[in-house]
């Protein structure tokens, strides 16, 4: 094993260099992710019409449902490896990794086949109308078919990551987009099988992801690999994994009900295109959040494993690096957003009605974006250190205890803007929730 890739090096190097190391690879492959995203979505967009962006916003609640269920598991059994191999049990840290294989499969099949059974019902449930509901169906009919192999990539993927090997896990990202971008164009122009090639082309580059990631867990020569049993599974790991991949998990589960709540205001006071016009500014949003959150999965190694190893200042160092980090990148996104509504829209669509509410939806929607990378940060910062409870209080406190109240009064006095009006309220108030839990916590530390 080379030193480079030795994951004990957590705990030693330079925290501004680790950060760099782990972060900049997982930001890479998560802005790759959401670019394909925005340019999947620009597609179809052109390519099949309006009305199909609308289809694609309608299944966005099942999509967050159905990768709930693989963060769960994922995210979960990162976090668990990395503080094994902080507390040096290599063993332990490699048992993680076969159940999370075999969960991954097991959830996929389960979940997956079970919302492919009662896809329409599901999908009209979540807002679709007769003329939305084609194209959610032909889209997410794909997807579910192929949850086994988008699992077994994302949830292994984190694991990659997490014990030591972050440019590996950026590539196994960058090879699943650029395969995507190629593969969905030809099926969306060329063969015109419009949005179910669009979901064909996302599969079948999970599919070439997958393939990379198992060939790096079957290597002896990496430090955590497949051993002979692996696919044996063990009641303490898997409670563990979900204890902590919990609080991911019902953030998904909170997004799919509010962003349900969500599509059937917006059809009430907006109709079709209103639920299209989330969808557009959906996809920019997560853009940069999604950023953020690579720049957590960065993070997570160094905090898990330096927690395990208790030196206490350099997860502190960590945590501070990190949310500086955050909230330069959401006002980034602040910034473009408020001053080039019109122009990023009209990537999606030459639909004019469209563009005109998505564009007044995105300036009041994204007013409080800059606090949103601090409170991104904060609530994995305690999924990172094991403490679940609390991540999963934060990761809800945005949607349940704020966004949600919200989306129940404010479209009544405010009609379709009232929507975007509780996506900003609601991103301050979890914002301060954050910070204030955060300073209690460090209080309780310093005593």
């Amino acid at each position: 094993m080379t030193t480079r890739n030795n994951p004990h090096i957590l705990g030693t190097e330079r925290i501004g260099k680790l950060l760099i190391q782990y972060s900049i690879p997982a930001i890479i492959g998560m802005t790759m992710t959401s670019l394909y995203n925005i340019i999947d979505s620009v597609f179809i967009g052109h390519g099949v019409g309006a009305m199909a962006i609308s289809g694609l916003a309608i299944s966005f609640p099942l999509m967050n449902l159905v990768i709930a269920f693989c963060t769960l598991v994922g995210t979960g059994g990162a976090t668990i490896s990395s503080i094994r191999l902080g507390q040096k049990d290599l063993p332990g840290a490699t048992e993680v990794l076969g159940n999370v294989l075999m969960l991954c499969l097991v959830n996929s099949i389960l979940f997956g086949g079970l919302f492919f059974l009662f896809l329409d019902p599901i999908l009209i449930f979540f807002g679709a109308s007769e003329a939305t509901l084609p194209y959610a169906r032909d889209f997410m009919q794909v997807i579910l078919l192929g949850t086994p192999i988008s699992y077994t990539m994302i949830g292994l993927n984190n694991v990659m990551r997490a014990t030591g090997y972050p440019k590996k896990a950026m590539l196994s990202s960058l090879i699943t987009v650029v395969a995507n971008v190629i593969i969905a164009p030809i099926f969306i122009f060329h063969f015109h099988w419009g949005i179910r090639g669009a979901a064909s082309a996302t599969v079948i580059s999970q599919f070439i992801g997958m393939v990379w990631v198992l060939s790096h867990f079957i290597d002896k020569t990496n430090y955590v690999h497949f051993q002979k049993g692996f696919h044996k599974m063990k009641k303490r790991i898997i409670l563990s994994i979900f204890s902590i991949g919990m609080a991911p998990f019902l953030m998904n589960v909170c997004a799919c009900v509010v962003v349900v709540i969500m599509n059937n205001s917006l059809q009430k006071y907006g109709g079709d295109l209103a639920i299209g016009a989330f969808g557009i500014i959906n996809r920019m949003q997560t853009l940069f959040v999604m950023i953020v959150m690579g720049l957590t999965m960065g993070m997570q190694p160094i905090i898990g494993y330096n927690y395990g190893a208790g030196q206490m200042d350099r997860v502190k160092r960590t945590l501070k690096a990190g949310i500086i980090s955050g909230v330069i990148i959401t006002s980034i996104g602040f910034l473009l957003c408020e001053l080039l509504p019109h122009a990023i829209v009209g990537m999606f669509t030459d639909e004019q009605t469209l563009i005109d509410i998505a564009s007044k939806g995105l300036r009041i929607s994204i007013l409080i974006f800059p606090f949103v990378g601090c409170q991104i940060v904060i609530s994995n910062f305690f999924q990172s250190i094991g403490q679940a409870k609390v991540s999963v209080f934060l990761s809800l406190s945005r949607q349940l205890v704020y966004l949600l109240p919200c989306l129940l009064f404010l479209p009544a006095l405010l009609g379709a803007s009232g929507v975007w009006w509780s996506m900003a309220v609601s991103d301050f108030l979890a914002f301060v929730t954050a910070v204030i839990i955060l300073m209690a916590h460090f209080k309780r530390i310093n005593k």
